[in-house]
């Protein structure tokens, strides 16, 4: 019997504010003069969305698979990694559903962006741009991302066989 159920992932990441600009989300710089304190290029974005997609088939996070230890992930661009994790998807039969994201920051907007976000997504993950929703909130300004301190992102996936 062929398993044909949709698995669901969720996927969850969170960087402070840091280091020389500029802010990368999903492959789009949203902020040139500010950065993001991380191993690789800090895509929140995909951070989230690769750690869904793994988590969708219970094969760990993207820590697992690309540990920052590892000299290669200095610097990486966060959109390759997701890229590999697609073809981890891929490999094992499944295809990717939809993927739902949420950025949560103060002051980053999203809003002039978010279609070249959902089509950068799309293309990476090689799905039509309407099973890509991109959206943002802030916390009004409480806890350390109200602070402005940083950047957390939080995403849904589906994939299927």
């Amino acid at each position: 019997m062929t398993d044909t159920r949709v698995k669901i992932g969720w996927g969850f990441d969170a960087h402070r504010f840091g280091g020389d600009g500029p802010i990368v989300l999903a492959g789009v710089v949203v902020d040139e003069m500010r950065g993001i304190e991380a191993t690789s290029d800090g895509d929140v974005v995909a951070h989230a969305v690769a750690d869904a997609l793994l988590g969708a088939l219970a094969l760990g996070d993207i820590g697992v698979h690309f540990p920052s230890s590892d000299p290669e992930m200095e610097g990486i661009d966060s959109m390759e990694l997701l890229a590999r994790v697609v073809r981890i998807i891929e490999d094992r039969a499944h295809l990717i559903g939809n993927v739902d994201v949420t950025v949560i920051a103060q002051s980053v907007r999203i809003g002039p962006h978010r279609e070249e976000m959902r089509d950068r997504l799309a293309a990476i993950m090689r799905i039509d741009r309407s099973s890509v929703s991109v959206k943002a909130t802030t916390t009004d300004a409480m806890g350390s991302i109200g602070r402005d301190e940083g950047i957390a992102v939080t995403a849904a996936v589906t994939v299927y066989r």
